[in-house]
């Protein structure tokens, strides 16, 4: 029985021991691969910290683009552009506003807006009962001169024969005068409104004519319209103006008074035309401030020979008011640090220098400097506060480490 009983237990412990090889076999490769995979290397991480030497920051190569970064380049001189605003309206030396001397009806329209007008040319013709006088007393003043003239003829020929008294011959040209000036008056009447003395008689046709060269850009009358003198419209009958010439009306400040002197050219730019300027000519400068904005009101001459610019069309007036010899730069590009003017300086594509500036005259947007910076060089704009900021912590690092050796 104990043979037997040991011969069962001998067959089984054999798989038990195949078993036991075969997890020990699996345990030693499953470290065998641990192992192998931790002996593996990674490849090394590109180095995209910047290196910094002294005042000088080099980004690697690596750093394809600098995001953060922008600069301009230097140029030499600078000046200050005072733009003011204004806006156009007609010249005033060359516009007249027509209205009528005489009360009557309107008959017709002789010219429309845009129509192009000369000196003298009719615009309306009225029905006037008040011009209807004029002509008749032109008339009846003609009349009385004439026949003094002839009762004077008589009284010389009579004196000269010594039929009557020097005294009458001097009464009948003392009447002679009176009449004949009474003439020259009422016939002037008539000329002064653009009607020819005696020519149609009394008609009581009065034509509305245009007292300048232009062109008519306002037309506020209609047929059938009763006119009065005494009682004028809101607006012109006709606005005829030369439109070849506009002022241009622009508030200036107190502090650029200075600035303005009869004759100084100015530039003015519009929106309507924009990259062109033209030129206007100061002609008139406000004896007063306005109380409220505190402006003073200048007047410009603008050529418009091709008549582009319309009146009420808003410009803005543009003229140099300060200007340097130095190097200019954006005034952005100049920082403070330590009491003292700093700008960084792009020497290559991926390499920045700082350097201490001397600052001349500053305008808006733009300063001057006076040494440090040569014309051409690219200075940062953006993104200098951002380098400076490397180049504090790589000085600071640097100073930690020598005072450790130390």
């Amino acid at each position: 029985m104990f043979r037997r009983t040991s011969c069962t237990r001998r067959s089984l412990f054999p798989a038990d021991s195949d078993s036991a090889r075969l997890s020990a076999v699996c345990a030693v490769a499953l470290c065998a691969l641990v192992l192998a995979a931790c002996g593996k290397s990674e490849p090394p991480r590109p180095d995209d910290d910047p290196k910094v030497s002294g005042n000088t920051i080099q980004f690697p190569a690596s750093v394809k683009s600098l995001p953060g970064i922008a600069g301009e380049p230097a140029r030499s001189g600078g000046e200050r552009m005072l733009n003011l605003p204004g806006r156009l309206v007609w010249n005033e030396d060359k516009t007249v506003r027509v209205s009528t001397p005489f009360a009557g009806r309107v008959t017709e329209i002789l010219v429309q807006p845009g129509a192009t007008v000369r000196a003298g040319q009719p615009l309306a013709s009225l029905t006037s009962p008040d011009f209807g006088v004029a002509q008749a007393d032109a008339r009846k003043a003609a009349a009385d001169s004439a026949v003094a003239a002839k009762a004077l003829a008589r009284q010389r020929e009579l004196y000269g024969a010594g039929i009557i008294a020097q005294k009458e011959l001097e009464q009948s040209q003392a009447d002679a005068a009176r009449a004949a000036a009474d003439l020259q008056r009422t016939q002037a009447a008539l000329r002064q409104y653009g009607a020819a003395a005696g020519s149609d008689g009394v008609n009581q046709r009065f034509a509305l004519r245009s007292p300048i060269d232009g062109l008519v850009v306002e037309r506020n009358i209609n047929q059938g319209m009763e006119l009065r003198p005494d009682q004028p419209p809101a607006a012109p009958l006709f606005l005829i103006t030369d439109p070849t010439t506009l002022w241009a009306q622009v508030d200036a400040g107190e502090s650029d008074l200075s600035l303005f002197r009869d004759g100084v050219t100015v530039q003015v730019v519009t929106a309507a035309y924009p990259g062109e300027t033209f030129t206007g000519t100061v002609v008139k400068i406000a004896d007063y401030v306005d109380p409220t904005a505190r402006s003073i009101k200048v007047r410009l001459s603008v050529p418009n020979p091709g008549r582009r610019l319309k009146a009420e069309m808003f410009v803005t007036a543009r003229m140099p008011a300060a200007s340097f010899e130095g190097i200019a730069v954006p005034s952005k590009a100049v920082f403070l640090a330590d009491n003292r003017n700093y700008v960084f300086v792009r020497t290559a594509p991926n390499t920045f220098e700082r350097r201490q500036v001397r600052v001349g005259v500053t305008m808006p947007g733009t300063t001057e400097l006076l040494e440090g910076v040569k014309e051409g060089e690219t200075v940062v704009t953006e993104g200098n506060l951002y380098l400076q900021d490397i180049l504090r912590d790589a000085t600071a690092v640097n100073a930690a480490r020598a005072a450790d050796k130390k």
